[in-house]
């Protein structure tokens, strides 16, 4: 059984066979799935999942803190499982890939306390930007 779904059922959330599909297609490592992605692969399992209810099932689950919604600059919103495991993302600017990285070490410690403004921070993200194998070696090299 996935986290997810273990997370699901741990709060006692009713599965429904839509519920637990979309569930079973955000399993995986690195998964970052558009709403549109994760329709096109839950109808295959499910067929008569309707669009609808993969955005309202992707929002109840984002509004419940068990996905997390990645937006990239310019591209479609993305949705990231991984919600209860700390960690940041590595983005493709070529291609939109997205990869869950774990650093080391303390995000704040780069936030000098001058630069805080009396700020009480709780939470860092940070993305890291660049190109993918793929891109870097360009459509020459497919």
């Amino acid at each position: 059984m996935s986290d997810l779904l273990e997370r699901m059922r741990g709060r006692g959330w009713r599965m429904t066979s839509q519920r637990r599909v979309v569930a079973e297609v955000l399993e995986g490592e690195h998964v970052h799935l558009t709403a549109d992605e994760v329709h096109a692969r839950a109808a295959q399992r499910l067929p008569e999942i309707s669009r609808a209810a993969v955005y309202n099932i992707l929002g109840e689950l984002v509004l419940l803190g068990e996905v997390v919604e990645v937006s990239v600059h310019g591209r479609a919103k993305r949705y990231d499982p991984n919600a209860h495991h700390p960690h940041q993302h590595l983005v493709c600017s070529g291609c939109g890939t997205i990869r869950d990285v774990h650093p080391t070490g303390d995000p704040l410690a780069g936030l000098p306390q001058e630069e805080r403004f009396g700020f009480t921070v709780s939470e860092v993200e940070v993305t890291y930007r660049g190109l993918c194998p793929p891109c870097v070696s360009g459509p020459s090299h497919v």
